[in-house]
């Protein structure tokens, strides 16, 4: 099995209400419900944006210096992701454009060129 990150820029999303980011929630959870019962969802977050940044860390002098920001200048931002383990490139497609269908917004496929260390752990 392969592991491959599903994901999409925050700025690919249309304005919204609430009321329709309940219905694409509430899409988007059927489909991530068949992953689960499939045992390819390895993680899964969302809801992330500028305003869910805690602080950026830089090494200086072999130390890591936290701050507040400022923050990469980027319009940019990883809106929500799934982490599958699927048996090949095909698999990974299919499930990024049930996601795709479900919120109707653009997703985007990236593999992993190994398993993640912790993959050995669960």
């Amino acid at each position: 099995m392969t592991e491959y990150l599903i994901t999409f820029n925050d700025e690919w999303v249309p304005e919204h209400t609430a009321e329709q980011l309940r219905e694409k929630a509430a899409a988007s959870r059927v489909v991530l419900t068949e992953m689960v019962a499939q045992g390819v969802l390895i993680f899964t977050n969302g809801g992330l944006d500028r305003s869910t940044a805690v602080c950026s860390v830089e090494p200086v002098d072999g130390e890591p210096v936290f701050s507040d920001g400022p923050y990469v200048e980027t319009k940019e931002h990883l809106g929500g992701f799934a982490v599958v383990d699927v048996p090949d490139d095909q698999a990974a497609r299919y499930w990024a454009g049930r996601l795709a269908t479900a919120l109707d917004w653009p997703q985007e496929v990236h593999r992993f060129r190994a398993p993640g260390p912790a993959h050995g752990l669960r």
